[in-house]
């Protein structure tokens, strides 16, 4: 598995595929995020040098993605992890645990001190993650209509990891 920036026409209409599989999953209205412009505009505010967009490769398959983004709303030094997700045939694979370690390594590259996101609380596996990761539960950061809405926290700055360096040293395409 390779977790690579995706940055070609390519790798982006892939990251927007994966997208609508997402939303489809989660069978809500995305809207109140200006969901359509966010596909029509990718990388747009996941675009370097304040965020990320990151796509998972099996081989020559796209199967998962995740993305993050500077929040100006709260602090300066805050970023938000959006989009977190893996196709079905991949889950269970830990592909959702590598973007997410991949994204929280991109939060400390980019400078960020904290991050959060949000999740419904019917998606059992990603709270796990969240929690296995060092996330804590959190106040409300924006307004969400969703019901069942679990915001989440992490401090980066213990987030240092040397393995995680290695790692992504190993599978970050870091090509220009």
């Amino acid at each position: 598995m390779n977790i690579i920036y995706a940055k070609s026409t390519q790798e982006i209409d892939q990251v927007r595929r994966l997208f609508r599989e997402y939303e489809a999953y989660l069978n809500v209205d995305l809207c109140f995020q200006e969901f359509e412009s966010e596909l029509a505009n990718l990388p747009g505010k996941y675009a370097p040098p304040s965020g990320t967009l990151l796509l998972a490769m099996d081989g020559r398959e796209a199967v998962g993605c995740g993305a993050l983004r500077r929040l100006v709303l709260i602090q300066d030094r805050t970023c938000e992890m959006k989009r977190l997700y893996v196709s079905p045939k991949a889950r269970g694979r830990g592909v959702g645990r590598q973007i997410a370690q991949r994204l929280i390594h991109e939060g400390l590259r980019l400078g960020y001190s904290t991050m959060l996101l949000d999740t419904l609380d019917w998606l059992e596996a990603a709270i796990h993650l969240y929690e296995s990761l060092g996330f804590m539960r959190t106040e409300p950061y924006y307004d969400n209509p969703l019901p069942g809405v679990v915001y989440w926290k992490l401090d980066l700055r213990g987030q240092h990891d040397a393995s995680a360096d290695s790692q992504s040293r190993d599978n970050l395409d870091k090509k220009k």
